[in-house]
């Protein structure tokens, strides 16, 4: 059975955020993808939502959101 109420979570460590990290912006960047919202910390950053179907979409977003935060 697939999840019906989806959540993220992305961390991110010192080192990352020095290049540019920041999981609040990430998490903000892709909630939608899965029907939610949420956001959080520089280091720590969470959301929930109501599509789980967007899953896949939003984590092959979180790849290029991350790129273009520490590029």
């Amino acid at each position: 059975m697939m999840c019906q109420t989806p959540g993220l979570m992305a961390t991110a460590t010192e080192g990352a955020m020095k290049q540019g990290a920041h999981a609040g912006n990430l998490v903000k960047a892709i909630a939608g993808l899965v029907g939610g919202g949420g956001g959080g910390r520089p280091n720590m950053a969470q959301a929930g939502g109501k599509n789980p179907a967007g899953i896949e979409e939003a984590l092959s977003k979180a790849t290029e959101v991350l790129k273009s935060q520490v590029s």
